[in-house]
C-alpha cells in the first residue's frame, strides 16, 4: 500500500544537520525538476523581497520564510517525518508508533511538495516555504510543472498494491493516478457531522479534516493492515470503526469516498 499525505505549511525549525544532498532523496528521478524549483527559489528569496513576498502568498509577518529559503542549500535537514508539522503530522504523531508501524510508515507514506514533488519520511530536507500552487520564475505554476514529471515515479512507488490518496486538493491536481492505477486508488475526503436545530448536516472543516487522516493513517499502521487491492482498503477502514460512505466513481478513476466524523 502506498500512502500519500500532503506537506503541512508549518515546519519544524531544524538547528543542526547535514546539508541538502539531492541524491540522497527518494526517486532520484525527481531530481532534475527538483533542482530547477529549488534555484528559482533561492534565487527569488535572495532578489528582491517584494517580489518573493507577492509570489510566495506571504503576509508582512512571514517575510522570515524568504530567509529560510535563501539558505535552503546551506541549512541544516533533518527527516522530513520531524520537519513537517502541524494538525495531521500531531495526529499521527509518528514518534509515538509502535516499531512495526514506524518501519511501513517509512516504507508506505509518500509527502507532496512543491519543492520537492514527494518525498518519503526518512529523506531529510531544510523547512522551506514553497507552496503547490505559486508560479516561479523558470517552472513557471508548480502544480503543472509537477504534472509533467510526476507520474512514472509515483507509478514505481505503487508498485501494484494500492493507494491511499489523503492530499489536499491542490497537491492532487500534480498527479492523478490513470489506468489500472485510478482502480486501486482511493481518495477519501473528511466530513463532520453534526446536528443543527435537529438537522443533520454534514460539512468539510480544515482542523478535523486534518486531524482524522492524521488518526486514519495511524490506525492502519497501527493494525498493520495490508489490503491487496481498493476493496481491501476500503473495508480495512470499516474495520477500524471507521464511518465509510462511497461516492458514485466514473470509470477510470480513483475511487472516492467520504469518512464522516461526529461531533463530541
Amino acid at each position: 500500500m502506498l500512502i500519500l499525505l500532503p506537506p503541512s505549511e508549518r515546519k519544524a525549525d531544524v538547528r543542526a544537520g547535514r546539508r541538502l544532498d539531492l541524491t540522497r532523496l527518494s526517486l532520484p528521478e525527481l531530481n532534475p525538476a527538483r533542482e530547477a524549483v529549488l534555484e528559482s527559489l533561492v534565487a527569488l528569496a535572495t532578489a528582491d523581497d517584494d517580489a518573493g513576498t507577492r509570489t510566495l502568498l506571504l503576509s508582512e509577518g512571514q517575510r522570515g520564510e524568504l530567509a529560510r529559503n535563501a539558505r535552503l542549500r546551506t541549512a541544516a535537514t533533518a527527516p522530513a517525518a520531524a520537519v513537517y508539522t502541524g494538525v495531521l503530522y500531531e495526529a499521527l504523531d509518528l514518534a509515538t508508533l509502535p516499531p512495526t508501524a514506524l518501519r511501513a510508515a517509512r516504507r508506505q507514506v509518500l509527502v507532496a511538495s512543491g519543492l520537492w514533488g514527494a518525498v518519503r519520511l526518512t529523506d531529510r530536507i531544510p523547512p522551506y516555504r514553497c507552496p503547490i500552487g505559486v508560479t516561479l520564475p523558470g517552472p513557471g505554476t508548480l502544480s503543472a510543472y509537477w504534472k509533467r514529471v510526476l507520474a512514472p515515479a509515483m507509478e514505481s512507488a505503487a508498485a501494484g498494491g494500492p493507494v491511499l490518496d489523503l492530499r489536499s486538493a491542490a497537491y492532487a491536481t500534480a498527479w492523478t493516478p490513470r489506468g489500472d492505477l485510478a482502480a486501486r486508488t482511493v481518495t477519501v475526503r473528511v466530513l463532520h457531522e453534526r446536528e443543527v436545530d435537529g438537522v443533520v448536516t454534514r460539512s468539510v472543516v480544515s482542523h478535523f479534516n486534518k486531524a482524522t487522516k492524521g488518526r486514519l493513517v495511524r490506525d492502519l499502521l497501527t493494525a498493520g493492515a495490508r489490503p491487496r487491492d481498493a476493496d481491501d482498503l476500503v473495508t480495512a477502514l470499516r474495520d477500524l470503526k471507521y464511518t465509510v460512505l462511497e461516492e458514485p466513481t466514473a470509470p477510470g478513476r480513483p475511487r472516492r469516498v467520504d469518512v464522516v466524523v461526529t461531533a463530541l
